[in-house]
């Protein structure tokens, strides 16, 4: 199978769609199939061995901008401005200011893309159609999110190829979006969807909230949860000396970081976790160093923040190290996530999670075993959680090697390679 996959690219720092989809075009070209990866608006950032390496940004996320807001300028800049803007240097630089748009820049953004061939933003958008349907000529193209969805009535209108769209928790986006973009983006959510052959979603618990959302049923919906190489992840695991609490997600509330600092706060008073520290890592970007300047000051106000770390956009082995060196796991997320990557990273290294019991953390850790869950956004139910787990050596063993199995068993690259093949089928 000739299969075009288009994701995203962060340009500075990793993201669980990036990493996800890097293992998912190398995982099905070891099974055969001719896949190819092409970034969109920013250059990937990723594992080492890139899936994308040597592709351009075919829909640079400056030229896109500019079409949007101004887009005569746009249409008179000559091919050589263009290049200039979509250089993958400039991208990089972009990329440090994301975070900072305003939420009416966002909402405008989104739906210009959602329109499709009747948004500012097509004739960007249609160079890439021209380029799928004159060179690239996959037999299935695979888009990375719901986001992107105002590409597929073009695709089967131009190409006549099935149009496979990966679902990645776009709800939590469009549902922060002021009014009136957020209803223009969900209705044209739905209608584009009819223009998809088939839907994934990495949970049942994310299969039902998307199929009630575009109003799509079960014929359109499929389950394929999100795997990764876990060959990269390797390494000899030893807890420290002083119990630590690790968080490697994006360092933003809706995240549940305000939820866990809060809870480290209470924590750290108690006997039984003497010295408990807590380390903070994850994607940070320009816009969120207001609010992380707020725990700063929070911790310094407990007299707590020498027990604290903040290690932002790691490196992938710094990523992996870090998970090796942390006693348990906690990304108490505020919102339902659709699958949440970073549960089955820290379990594949063998740490304990307390994760909270809503989205699709009740399904992963069921099927890992490699957890305890907790009331969504109540602190004293993660402290009780995290002192369960911190306190009890023999339960923290038995997490952890369950954990790893389980996550290496049920959401490895090469599983969710089968499944996703199994769509196509």
């Amino acid at each position: 199978m000739k299969l075009l996959h288009l994701t995203p690219g962060t340009g500075s720092f990793h993201c669980g769609s990036c990493l996800r989809d890097n293992a998912l075009i190398k995982a099905l070209r070891a099974r055969g199939h001719e896949a190819l990866m092409s970034p969109l608006y920013l250059p990937m950032v990723t594992d080492a061995e890139e899936a994308g390496e040597g592709q351009p940004v075919r829909v640079g996320g400056i030229s896109l901008y500019l079409q949007q807001k101004m887009p005569r300028l746009a249409g008179m800049l000559p091919d050589g401005a263009k290049r200039w803007l979509d250089d993958e240097k400039r991208l990089r630089w972009a990329s440090k200011f994301m975070g900072m748009t305003s939420p009416h820049d966002l909402g405008e953004m989104t739906v210009g893309s959602l329109l499709g061939e009747k948004g500012k933003q097509w004739p960007e958008w249609s160079a890439l159609v021209d380029w799928m349907e004159k060179e690239a000529r996959p037999e299935v193209v695979s888009l990375s999110n719901s986001l992107l969805i105002g590409l597929a009535p073009a695709i089967r209108k131009r190409l006549g190829v099935p149009v496979v769209v990966s679902l990645q928790g776009e709800d939590a986006f469009l549902d922060t979006l002021p009014e009136p973009w957020k209803t223009q983006a969900w209705e044209l959510m739905r209608e584009n969807a009819k223009s998809v052959t088939k839907f994934i979603a990495p949970s049942r618990f994310y299969a039902e909230e998307m199929m009630r959302r575009l109003e799509v049923g079960t014929d359109k919906m499929e389950v394929v949860f999100n795997g990764l190489n876990f060959d990269g992840y390797a390494g000899s695991r030893m807890e420290p000396e002083v119990p630590t609490i690790g968080y490697l997600a994006r360092m933003i509330h809706g995240k549940g970081l305000t939820t866990l600092v809060d809870a480290f706060i209470e924590l750290a008073g108690e006997i039984e976790v003497p010295g408990v520290k807590l380390r903070v890592a994850g994607a940070v970007t320009k816009g969120d160093e207001a609010y992380l300047d707020g725990l700063r000051a929070k911790l310094r106000n407990k007299g707590l923040l020498d027990r604290v770390t903040f290690e932002p956009n790691l490196s992938f082995e710094d990523k992996v190290k870090f998970l090796h060196e942390i006693t348990v796991f906690s990304v108490p997320a505020t919102y339902g996530e659709a699958f949440g990557l970073y549960v089955a990273e820290a379990q594949a290294c063998g740490v304990p999670v307390v994760q909270p019991c809503h989205g699709a953390f009740p399904e992963i850790l069921q099927m890992t075993q490699g957890g305890v869950l907790c009331e969504p956004d109540d602190v004293e139910s993660l402290r009780r959680g995290l002192v369960q787990v911190l306190t009890d050596a023999s339960l923290r063993r038995r997490l952890s090697e369950a954990g790893s199995a389980g996550a290496r068993l049920h959401f490895s690259s090469g599983r969710m390679a089968e499944m996703f093949e199994k769509v196509w089928a």
